[in-house]
């Protein structure tokens, strides 16, 4: 093994290059994404597996919405707020990778067990909601911690990969509750079986490169000076701190984006879930959540050659353009314009997950990137809240067409917002990169 060199581009920045992945690991790098990808789907019953359970699950509560939509609401919030301390603590050394993805092994099997068994609300608040949730989120931090270090070259790239498992990996049990409802007990039972040994053998073979690790045969200074990258997907204009990032308009604004667009895209879910679409009703659901995963990748591709605020705009425009058509096919009654509007609305509620934490590494550098995306991600805890509540307003007193539409505004506000952001630091007489 020969020795590794630290060498630094042409903005300081260090890279530790000759090591090979199989020198410091012995497996192929391969090894450090398929593992945390199989993790991601292992894990994706657990939001919009129940998310998709809701009709069976009203049966199970005697119709109450609020005892049904509620242990959701506090997953997310849970899974938001330990996803940001586990990818922290991760970095900076604190807390190991094996213990980690083996205590969200564990959590989450017991989670999804508990959603096949448990009858009450309190039994679902404390084993899906506040373990499953913590689970949740110590295995979804960990895994794009991994996925982003081991591909540093393109991380924004590969986190949307494994992330867009965390979505389309509920398709299946999507379709299996739509054609067999009765089946939600052995569904859950078979995805807590399969939870514990995916999630668990990435905790036994997953590890972190040294810091400022570089892939071998990537030359690092080459890399830093791609005319693509510095144009499309340039670098901060310096380290922000998490106090200065908090100055800043674009953390803000950043936060709120993934606030709004996420209570938009959980409500997306919910809705299609629990509503009675013309013709073959589990068609939608399983488009959307399938899309929701899909689109993440390609969202992420797009804004690598046209720049990542122009697809992030674009990308809340389309789901924005979702929620409208939903509302026309609900009020038509037309099952085709439903489908069709589900999968506008799955390709623009999920890729806004991977631009913007690609934004914030690219606003604020990345010294700091983990607290102060932790900071934009737990925006997602708001975003269970709004979307859930909307949800259940649905149901109380709006009907469906008057909720979809007002999804459609607030989604057309936040594509406003996105296509509003401007590089923090940079003088407004320069021109802002797209």
């Amino acid at each position: 093994m020969e020795n590794p060199l630290l060498v630094r581009d042409w903005r300081g920045r260090p890279y530790l290059v000759g090591h090979t992945a199989r020198e410091l690991t012995g497996r192929p790098r391969s090894w450090m994404f398929w593992l945390p990808w199989a993790a991601m789907i292992a894990i994706a019953p657990l939001q919009y597996g129940y998310a998709a359970a809701t009709p069976v699950l009203l049966g199970r509560h005697d119709g109450s919405v609020l005892a049904v939509l509620l242990p959701l609401t506090v997953w997310i919030a849970c899974q938001a707020v330990a996803a940001v301390p586990a990818i922290h603590l991760v970095r900076r050394g604190r807390l190991g990778v094996r213990p980690a993805l083996a205590a969200g092994a564990v959590l989450s099997a017991a989670a999804l067990l508990m959603v096949a068994t448990a009858t009450g609300t309190p039994a679902l608040l404390a084993g899906y909601s506040l373990a499953g949730g913590v689970g949740g989120g110590l295995v979804y931090g960990v895994c794009t911690e991994v996925v982003a270090r081991w591909y540093p070259e393109r991380p924004a790239r590969w986190v949307a990969y494994a992330t867009g498992a965390y979505a389309y990996g509920a398709a299946p049990l999507a379709v299996v509750l739509g054609l067999a409802p009765h089946l939600l007990r052995p569904v859950f039972v078979v995805s807590a079986a399969l939870a514990l040994p995916l999630v668990g053998a990435a905790a036994w073979f997953v590890r972190l490169p040294p810091r400022h690790w570089w892939p071998h045969g990537v030359d690092p200074r080459a890399h830093a000076l791609d005319r693509l990258i510095l144009r499309r997907t340039p670098p901060a204009v310096r380290q922000f701190s998490m106090g200065q990032a908090l100055r800043t308009g674009a953390l803000s604004r950043l936060a709120a984006i993934l606030a709004c667009a996420g209570a938009v895209s959980l409500f997306d879910v919910v809705a299609l879930a629990m509503a009675e679409v013309p013709g073959a009703p589990w068609v939608a659901l399983a488009l959307l959540v399938t899309l929701n995963g899909a689109g993440r990748a390609c969202a992420v591709l797009a804004s690598e050659v046209a720049g990542r605020r122009r697809v992030l705009g674009g990308t809340l425009a389309v789901l924005a353009a979702g929620q409208a058509l939903l509302a026309a096919g609900f009020a038509a009654g037309s099952g085709p314009l439903v489908v069709a509007a589900a999968g506008l609305a799955g390709l623009g509620g999920g890729a806004f997950y991977p631009l913007v934490a690609s934004l914030v590494r690219e606003y604020f550098g990345e010294e700091h990137t983990a607290e102060i995306h932790g900071a934009v991600y737990s925006a997602k805890a708001v975003a269970g809240v709004l979307g859930t509540g909307l949800a259940a307003l649905a149901w109380a007193s709006w009907g469906l067409p008057a909720a979809f539409g007002v999804a459609a505004a607030v989604a057309a506000l936040t594509a406003a917002a996105g296509f509003g952001l401007r590089v923090p630091g940079r003088p407004v007489t320069l021109p802002t990169p797209v």
